[in-house]
């Protein structure tokens, strides 16, 4: 029988996908990409070894598996919280702040995803694609607020796709020094800090 318009077959498929997806995670998050094996993810998530290739094939497959999900995780949110902020100051300071705070309560994902910045070259080019493509949208959300605050006159021309990916990497590197615990202050002061460096850099003024 459905359940909630799913079958019992495809809740249960699901469900083992989120265990095998966290599993993975952990797994390369503490081994790497080149040192974790499929047989650690499987005995971490309590099935078979040839269980975990009946989701994903391979080692990349599950690799990306948990790297698509933690992304979609962080956009999903960012967008939830920037819809209900008001002006564009809101907007960008909530993108600031959700995506430092994300990365911070999600340390195996963080782990993985800084790691592809540092690794990408030596990843399959498919790889590096779905990757780029992932983190271009999380600039798109900013750019079409910066873009808003330039028509409003909010802050001053400027080239809105190369100042969203300048945000995109500032936060990115604020929330690297605190998930590495080489900024241990409160979580308001790193987003005011950098909310500040980015909103006097953009004003109208």
């Amino acid at each position: 029988m459905p359940i909630l318009g799913k079958t019992k077959r495809e809740v249960v498929t699901e469900f083992r996908m989120a265990e095998l997806v966290a599993a993975a995670r952990k797994v390369f998050s503490e081994r790497g990409f080149h040192n974790a094996t499929m047989e650690e993810i499987a005995q971490l998530a309590g099935v078979a070894k040839g269980t975990i290739y009946l989701y994903y094939p391979s080692k990349q497959a599950a690799y990306w598996a948990a790297m698509e999900q933690g992304i979609l995780g962080m956009l999903e949110a960012t967008r939830r919280n920037m819809d209900v902020a008001g002006t564009v100051e809101a907007k960008i300071r909530t993108f600031i702040e959700c995506k430092i705070s994300y990365c911070e309560q999600n340390r195996d994902f963080f782990k993985i995803y800084y790691s592809e910045f540092g690794h990408s070259l030596t990843q399959p080019l498919r790889l590096r694609k779905q990757f780029r493509e992932l983190y271009a949208q999380q600039a798109r959300i900013l750019k079409e607020v910066l873009e808003e605050g330039i028509r409003n006159q909010e802050i001053r021309p400027v080239a809105a796709d190369a100042a969203a990916f300048a945000i995109c990497d500032l936060t990115r590197s604020a929330a690297t020094q605190r998930v590495l615990g080489w900024d241990k202050g409160e979580l308001r002061n790193a987003v005011d800090f950098i909310f500040d460096l980015v909103w006097k850099g953009l004003g109208s003024r």
